[in-house]
Formats: C-alpha cells, sequence, structure tokens
C-alpha cells in the first residue's frame, strides 16, 4: 500500500511512500537522454527526457515505482489490486506494457497536457516483465506544478481523472475516494465553533479540537483522507530544506510502523521508503525505514547524454549525528 502527494511552494514537489512487507531491491536511479528503452510492441526509443527516480533495476532495466523527468514532470504507480484490468494487444494502438507506462509518459511528455494526448493513443496490456516480475495491479498519479491527473485502467476502459488534492492512495478508485471527503467537510485546522445545540455553552478543552474525526487507520481510503487534510492544510517557507522538510511532514502523517499492519504470514507492511522530488530542480530526496536521515541525488551531477543508468543502492542503515 502506498500514498502519493504532490506540493507548491517556489518549486513543485513530487513525491510519495512505499508500504510492503519486502523490498525488491530500492535504487535512485537516473536514466540518461540516451539511454535507449526497449519497448514490447513500440520499438525502441533511443533519446528521450531523463528521468530519476526510485526503481529496481534488473537486467539493466529501470522499473520504476516512482520518478521525474527533466522538465518537471512526475509519475508514481500505486497498487490498486482488484480494480486494475490490462487489455490484450489492440491494433492501430500505442500497446505500452503496464511496466513501461512510466518510462513511455515521462520519456516524451514535459506537461500533463501532453500526457493527456498521448493517452489518447494508448492501450496498456498485460505483458508481463518477467516471470520474477508478474503482472502489477497499478493506477497512477502524473502531475507538474500546473495540475495533477489520475490515470486508472479498469474494466470498463481507461479512467483520467482531474486530481484538485494532488494526493493518491490505494483502493477504491480515485473518484470514490475524492466522494468520501465529503463525509468530512466539517474538519478544520482551527478550533472548533460550538454549533452541538442552542443555549448549551461549550467551550474546547485542548488544540487540534478541529480536526476530531480525522481517521487514524492504516486503510487506503482513510490515509487518503489524512494526507489530503495535512496537504491542504500545510504551511511552510518557501526555501528548499523548508519545503523538503514540509513535504515529508506531510507524508509522515501516513508512515506505517513495522507491527501495526501483521500481514497472514505473519510480515508486516511497513513503510519502506519515502520520497520527496524537487520536480523543478531535479534532486530525489528520501528516507527509508531504519534511516530518517534526507539523502539527496542530484539528476543535473549526473551526464544527462550519457547511455548508461546510473543508480544508487538506497542507504537503509540509521544515520545518527552526536552533538557531544
Amino acid at each position: 500500500m502506498c500514498t502519493a502527494a504532490t506540493y507548491k511552494t517556489a518549486d513543485f514537489y513530487f513525491g510519495r511512500t512505499l508500504d510492503y512487507e519486502f523490498s525488491y531491491g530500492d535504487e535512485v536511479t537516473v536514466t540518461p537522454r540516451n539511454y535507449p528503452f526497449h519497448f514490447a510492441d513500440q520499438g525502441e526509443l533511443q533519446t528521450h527526457y531523463a528521468l530519476i527516480g526510485m526503481a529496481c533495476v534488473t537486467e539493466e532495466y529501470p522499473l520504476y515505482y516512482d520518478a521525474v523527468n527533466e522538465k518537471g514532470l512526475g509519475m508514481a504507480g500505486l497498487n490498486f489490486v482488484g480494480n486494475a484490468v490490462y487489455n490484450d494487444w489492440k491494433e492501430g494502438r500505442d500497446n505500452i506494457a503496464q511496466y513501461e507506462l512510466i518510462p513511455w509518459i515521462l520519456g516524451q511528455c514535459a506537461t500533463v497536457k501532453e500526457v493527456r494526448a498521448l493517452l489518447a493513443k494508448i492501450n496498456i496490456t498485460n505483458r508481463p516483465f518477467n516471470e520474477k516480475f508478474p503482472l502489477a495491479q497499478l493506477h497512477w498519479i502524473i502531475a507538474d506544478s500546473a495540475g495533477t491527473i489520475t490515470v486508472e485502467c479498469v474494466q470498463e476502459g481507461l479512467k483520467i481523472y482531474d486530481n484538485p488534492v494532488g494526493v493518491l492512495t490505494n483502493n477504491p478508485p480515485f473518484d470514490e475516494q475524492m466522494f468520501a471527503l465529503k463525509n468530512y467537510m466539517h474538519l478544520s485546522a482551527k478550533s472548533p465553533v460550538n454549533t452541538f445545540a442552542p443555549g448549551l455553552e461549550l467551550t474546547p478543552y485542548s488544540r487540534g479540537m478541529g480536526a476530531i474525526g480525522l481517521p487514524g487507520d492504516l486503510s487506503s481510503q482513510s490515509r487518503f483522507v489524512r494526507v489530503a487534510f495535512t496537504k491542504m492544510n500545510s504551511i511552510s517557507g518557501e526555501g528548499e530544506q523548508e519545503s523538503v522538510s514540509q513535504f515529508f511532514h506531510i507524508l509522515g502523517s501516513v508512515d506505517q510502523q513495522r507491527g501495526c499492519c501483521v500481514l497472514d504470514d505473519g510480515k508486516c507492511e511497513v513503510t519502506l521508503y519515502t520520497s520527496c522530488c524537487n520536480a523543478s530542480r531535479g534532486i530525489y530526496y528520501y528516507t527509508t525505514y531504519n534511516n530518517h536521515q534526507i539523502t539527496a541525488v542530484d539528476m543535473h551531477r549526473e551526464n544527462l547524454d550519457g547511455e548508461k543508468l546510473v543508480y544508487y543502492p538506497a542507504i537503509k542503515e540509521e544515520q545518527i549525528r552526536f552533538q557531544n
């Protein structure tokens, strides 16, 4: 299970949590402009926009969980189990396998407007990467500094939703996630006003009572509501350190601790990593479950005209700074 969000101050930020019971091997991966993407049905994309994001690199291919391109467009795939439906190959369409969607979109599009045009021709196929990586059931959040959309491939076909809150979790489908916000219209970052009954004097006994009723469980619907409330009421300075710090606090509101979500096999789902990418500058920040120090990789410090992937294994050991 996962949560993704956008945030804007002076720059535009895009990131997510990845919550799961094990890791496939997470690496911050820079794909330069001349790395050839080989698409199963669409041939080869020899040149494209450069990308940076978290990926599992296998057979020298970056299977991106989330990424941002050099133009400031971000995209992340989140689990959508039980609802995602992909298709067989179709004549006259751009047939793109589920695992190819992030490089197909981010390699060619600079804006959400361009994404919409590309999606109008697409057919997302049910071809897996290999036996080790079976077909993942996903939906996607795609965003630039001007707006956000959610993309879902379901039984009825491809659906594209405007995403006014810039947040996505897992199930239910996005339109239902948005509808559920109506149950929380009364929430406020300010102290509540007494409307309980005429003539009954009631006063707040604590700060933060305007958010009573904000869900605190780890279900995907509750995480959507919590991050939407946190993000939409968030205040920070315009600087880079303030903005990055605030973004991690936003996603920290849905951090999953080991032991709070136990699966049938006894394993625990945890927040394997949390990312925050300054999409305007191409800097990818992240923390991991056992390393709360923010680590950064700047794509512009790499040779973006190169032909080979550059990847950095996620630092997973806790980094503690002693002051004495």
